[in-house]
């Protein structure tokens, strides 16, 4: 659920709610009971992540983690040559794009 500034043309008394997005926008001040309030536009919300347990691996199963180790020296080897010289490739690329923005 989201939290919605609020503030009253009334009083000035300004505040933070927290309500679903379903809810209707509230319309009468806490503080003095006039009909004044009105919700603020807001920047939006960032998700935060917090503290450890939040890249992409960490959730998975032990068994999905053996395999994937035992596939990654494999695919590591073969991948590498091929694209170790796609990536060379693409660096010579990078520099004409340099070359281009002078």
């Amino acid at each position: 659920m989201p939290t919605y500034d609020y503030v009253c043309d009334g009083c000035g008394h300004a505040f933070e709610l927290f309500q679903p997005i379903t809810e209707a926008v509230k319309r009468k001040c806490p503080e003095c009971k006039k009909l004044k309030l009105r919700r603020l536009f807001g920047a939006g919300a960032a998700i935060v992540f917090k503290g450890s347990g939040f890249y992409k691996t960490d959730y998975r199963s032990d068994a999905y983690k053996k395999g994937a180790s035992a596939d990654a020296p494999k695919t590591e080897s073969k991948g590498s040559d091929s694209k170790g010289s796609g990536g060379s490739d693409k660096g010579s690329s990078g520099g004409s794009g340099g070359k281009s923005g002078d």
